[in-house]
């Protein structure tokens, strides 16, 4: 478009000479005469003013030329004041959005299955398995650890404790605890069967000795305490189950009213968790977290297409939800106006200087080939359209000079 508009000046010039130099009587090479010249006056001066707000016309110093090169900063402010007062105030975005349904567009968005959730949870999935990757394990473990340590110390686990056993008394599901501890009692008195044997000879005199009264004595002892083992296993009524459950009971009770047994728990409690094994289970319990959570989310894992999978119809649902459900697509469209409105109000400068600033750092160079480039062609037709325009006053005067 440059070369069109320069050809047209050109044009201009060869037809002004034309008509200047061609002998004749006739009063249309006056006409003619006069059309080109103006229109040589006002493609020049249009070229004059275009070339005058990016560059020095012809390279001379000319006062106020260059005009954006030279106040590009002054431009840079301008705009980011224009779209400050214009487009990042809080009533102009809370207006947009009034008119704006949000709720139905991702609502649209999301029940795409092609389209939405799959790709969003592709590219979750790889985000977050890049900030697993890249960040500091220790940086990023130690909050989650102090945040886990710290929930489980706010934790009040006697009551926690007590209802939970009360529950399970209620519900019967106890007697499988107890009779797991009654065979668990049963392998362990077996296994250390020799060792009672032992303990009891050495307490014994040196006449039960001699007798073997000690023998017998712990032969009746370990028969006594299988028998009531066996008993306690296969009568549900048996006097030993009544007095576990009549423990567990009291136990559960002052778990939740006793004070004494809370803060009793509340010490055991802190004792483990400033116990370095704890820390080391918390270190091991992380690690292996993030592992298989990286896994998942690269796609190394059996789960990762299952994870992908429910995402996904998750998603899926929320976008189908969002179109059938009036309260809930208020409800959003209500929460992204206020997010969108609260974030306009408070960080609408920042958003602002970083265009102000960006302008800043280009050169005048590139402020100048960005804004000529943007406005593109119409700025050759300005001087197309001056040429043209010219001529035609200069045909109009000299129609009027002829007869009035």
């Amino acid at each position: 478009m440059r070369l069109v508009a320069t050809a047209l000046l050109l044009v201009m010039a060869a037809l002004f000479m034309l008509a200047r130099h061609i002998p004749s009587r006739q009063p249309l090479w006056g006409y003619v005469a006069a059309f080109a010249e103006a229109a040589m006056v006002g493609g020049l001066a249009d070229w004059f003013a275009v070339t005058a707000l990016f560059r020095r016309p012809l390279g001379l110093p000319i006062p106020h030329t260059a005009i954006i090169p030279v106040n590009k900063d002054r431009i840079a402010d301008s705009m980011a004041a224009f779209l400050r007062a214009n487009f990042l105030t809080p009533q102009v975005v809370a207006r947009r959005l009034y008119r704006l349904d949000v709720a139905r567009l991702l609502g649209d968005y999301l029940a795409n299955p092609a389209r939405g959730p799959g790709r969003i949870g592709d590219s979750l999935g790889s985000l977050v398995a890049d900030l697993l990757e890249t960040l500091d394990t220790d940086k990023i473990g130690r909050p989650a650890k102090a945040l886990l340590k710290g929930q489980i110390d706010r934790i009040d686990l006697a009551p926690l404790i007590g209802q939970v056993l009360a529950g399970m008394i209620a519900d019967g599901r106890h007697m499988a605890v107890i009779d797991s501890l009654l065979r668990r009692a049963g392998a362990l008195l077996e296994a250390n069967e020799d060792a009672l044997r032992r303990l009891i000879h050495d307490r014994a005199n040196t006449l039960m000795r001699w007798t073997r009264l000690d023998d017998r004595l712990a032969n009746a002892l370990l028969d006594a305490l299988y028998a009531l083992l066996a008993e306690s296993l296969v009568d549900p009524e048996h006097p030993l189950r009544q007095k576990i459950d009549e423990t567990l009971n009291r136990l559960a009770h002052d778990l939740v009213h006793d004070p004494a047994w809370r803060q009793r728990v509340a010490r055991v409690k802190a004792d483990a968790l400033a116990n370095p094994a704890f820390a080391a289970w918390l270190d091991a319990l992380w690690e292996r977290s993030r592992t298989s959570l990286i896994q998942m989310l690269r796609g190394t894992s059996g789960t990762t297409e299952g994870l992908k999978g429910d995402l996904g119809h998750g998603m899926s649902g929320f976008g189908r939800a969002l179109g059938d459900d009036p309260a809930m697509r208020a409800m959003v469209n209500r929460f992204a106006r206020r997010s969108l409105t609260g974030l306009a109000s408070r960080h609408g400068d920042d958003i602002v200087r970083i265009v102000s600033e960006t302008v800043r750092r280009w050169d005048a160079r590139t402020v100048t080939a960005r804004i000529e480039s943007a406005v593109g062609r119409d700025l050759q037709f300005i001087r197309i359209n001056g040429t043209l325009v010219g001529g035609l006053v200069g045909l109009a005067l000299h129609a009027l000079e002829r007869f009035v």
